[in-house]
């Protein structure tokens, strides 16, 4: 029974899965941020090009 209870109380695995999850979450938005970023240089650079 005391090695029963010693498992339910590790809390380890869960913290690891929990960081994981909150660097994809990181990952995901700052993904999303350069393709904004991107898109935004991408017409800027071509207006510049066609002024030139």
């Amino acid at each position: 029974m005391t090695k029963l209870f010693k498992m339910l109380k590790n809390n380890d695995g869960a913290t690891a899965i929990e960081y994981g999850l909150i660097a994809a979450l990181i990952a995901v938005a700052a993904i999303g941020a350069m393709g904004a970023i991107g898109d935004g240089l991408d017409t800027t650079f071509n207006e510049v090009a066609a002024e030139l």
